[in-house]
């Protein structure tokens, strides 16, 4: 098919989204950004708001008591989110993760998970429909989450020493009832279970050897991620950086490993298994090295704008385009339009040195989610 060029936003105004005048005779046709990397992965966040304040992602001294989280009404509905997936996976999307915030905040979420659990991609297979979460809830969710028809599950843990993790949390919540959900997770019939620990030098660093042995011998995978830049407001330093080669060979020299090959292109963590057969073990080394060529992931925020890196300055308002009547045809094509444009590469410039000046803040982890 020869139509490719869809003109539908006016540059100098992103933010007023007016009427395509082309419209792609299908809806469902795949879609490739300008370096060629496919539409693949849909992250969605449902709330900006968590319980939680990890030193990392949401400090207290950024959102603290006066902080002013995203009105309820100006959140996208479940019925706007689903509409929205329905169209992704229409032009590609084959996994879906939920994540916040902390996503099990959101009332009602196993009502989304319902609609989102039903999506099958043009050649009928079931959407990949993931979520991710700090695990405080979990405990109570986990049956009615998979019931709902969410089957795999992401819980992040920095740290198995209760006195570390209540630092980095910083609400004094205990370890112990993280741990708790992750078995009730296991419990319910989630497949596989993951966990994952942003490592941070001088602060979780020995807490890799006792993660990686605690969930050895289980079905959980743990995965090791390098700490990043993301957003304005956790002061990263790459000095705070453990890269991820070596934890590799930290684990080794205790519990050999080998690698094993990624289950798709554009996968994030590198996998890794224990030689004597006893799990497997992930690494994402998204700063020492960087995978934006093999980026597929697009992000939509909780108030309904569109985010095409973990490291953008801003978005692109989809919400406008479903309240203000919006075919599917006309929003459909939008997001092709809105892929097509896609350059991003924040990662890899970082590492060769070439980052633009710097600009506009960078959009908060909690805001779009990881």
């Amino acid at each position: 098919m020869s139509r490719s060029v869809i003109p539908i936003l006016r540059q100098e105004n992103p933010e007023m989204p007016v009427r395509p005048e082309i419209i792609l005779p299908a809806m469902s046709i795949p879609v490739l950004d300008r370096l060629e990397r496919p539409l693949k992965d849909l992250r969605i966040s449902v709330t900006d708001r968590c319980n939680f304040r990890c030193v990392y992602c949401m400090p207290k001294q950024v959102f603290g008591k006066d902080f002013r989280f995203i009105p309820h009404s100006d959140m996208l509905s479940f019925e706007e989110i689903a509409r929205l997936a329905r169209l992704f996976v229409a032009r590609g999307v084959e996994k879906i993760r939920l994540t916040g915030g902390e996503p099990l905040l959101r009332k009602n979420v196993e009502r989304l998970i319902e609609q989102l659990s039903r999506l099958k991609t043009p050649e009928g297979r079931p959407i990949d429909l993931t979520l991710t979460t700090n695990g405080s809830m979990l405990a109570k969710k986990a049956q009615t989450l998979f019931d709902a028809g969410l089957k795999r599950i992401t819980v992040s843990l920095d740290a198995l020493d209760d006195t570390v993790f209540r630092q980095m949390n910083d609400v004094d919540f205990s370890v112990r009832d993280v741990l708790h959900g992750i078995d009730t997770a296991l419990a319910v019939g989630f497949d596989p279970v993951k966990v994952n620990t942003v490592v941070k030098k001088g602060m979780n660093e020995h807490q890799v050897l006792p993660l990686a042995r605690h969930f050895r011998n289980s079905p959980v995978i743990v995965r090791f991620i390098e700490y990043m830049d993301v957003g304005s407001s956790n002061d990263w330093e790459e000095r705070e950086i453990i890269p991820s080669e070596k934890l590799i060979r930290l684990i080794g020299s205790e519990m050999p490993i080998e690698p094993l090959d990624r289950h798709y292109a554009g996968e994030t963590a590198e996998r890794w298994r224990y030689r004597d057969g006893s799990g497997e073990i992930g690494f994402i080394a998204s700063v020492t090295q960087a995978f934006c060529r093999d980026c597929t992931r697009l992000r939509l925020s909780t108030e309904g704008k569109l985010y095409k890196c973990l490291f953008a300055t801003d978005g692109h308002d989809i919400r406008s385009m479903l309240r203000d009547g919006w075919s599917d045809d006309e929003i459909s094509s939008a997001l092709a339009q809105h892929w097509q444009e896609r350059d991003n590469r924040y990662s890899e410039l970082r590492a060769n040195n070439t980052l633009p000046l710097a600009g506009s803040k960078k959009i908060e982890m909690s805001y779009i989610g990881g």
